[in-house]
């Protein structure tokens, strides 16, 4: 019975170390496979095999100083406006188009809704995309909110929703509203305060910090 609980430790370790591997997110992989190295590490030293333990051992303490650098970086953000017809952001809808539906299925870019367009920039990198119009007076209504794999680790929507949040307000919106397009979507907005409105929408209210 020992030693089958053993073999289930060490096919446990590595289903979690293969699965890490199909990790697009940085942030993703690094904890999976965090997990991974620790259970390998305890199946090696349970088994008295001192170089798989102290091996994963060690590839667990790389991935605890990636995370925190990770955590702990400071990087530089800034969205770069465009219009509703740049070239760029059409072309970047469209090779992009694919990893959008999973997560906005049936998106559908229409032009003449945008009246805010912007790329979220990273150190100068572009992280990622916000569309919305103004629904009415007060209401801003997001059609996009999407993320590039290698940054989904919520830095973006904190910027839009927490940083960006007095500009929104000195613009005259009072509110944010958006479909849950999808579960993880409908997640990611939960994580930061929308709640489901008597018309089906999440919606969050804004104010001042």
């Amino acid at each position: 019975m020992e030693i089958n609980l053993l073999q289930w430790i060490g096919y446990l370790a590595s289903v979690i170390i293969a699965a890490s591997m199909t990790m697009n997110s940085i942030l993703k992989f690094r904890w999976i496979n965090l997990a991974g190295a620790l259970t390998f590490s305890t199946y090696g030293f349970l088994i008295g095999a001192l170089p798989v333990g102290f091996l994963n051992a060690f590839i667990a303490l790389v991935d605890i100083y990636y995370l925190y650098t990770i955590y702990a970086k400071k990087e530089v953000f800034e969205i770069l406006e465009v219009r509703a017809e740049n070239r760029y952001l059409i072309r970047f809808l469209q090779f992009y188009d694919k990893d959008i539906q999973k997560f906005f299925p049936g998106f559908s870019y229409k032009p003449e809704m945008n009246t805010i367009s912007f790329f979220v920039l990273r150190d100068m990198a572009v992280a990622g995309i916000f569309l919305a119009h103004r629904k009415d007076e007060h209401c801003l209504s997001v059609g996009l909110d999407y993320v590039l794999p290698e940054y989904r680790d919520f830095k973006n929507g904190k910027f839009i929703y927490l940083r960006l949040r007095d500009r929104f307000i000195n613009e005259g919106f009072k509110k944010v509203i958006t479909e849950g397009r999808s579960e993880k979507y409908s997640t990611y907005l939960k994580k930061f305060g929308f709640s489901i409105n008597t018309d089906g929408l999440f919606e969050k209210t804004l104010e001042k910090s």
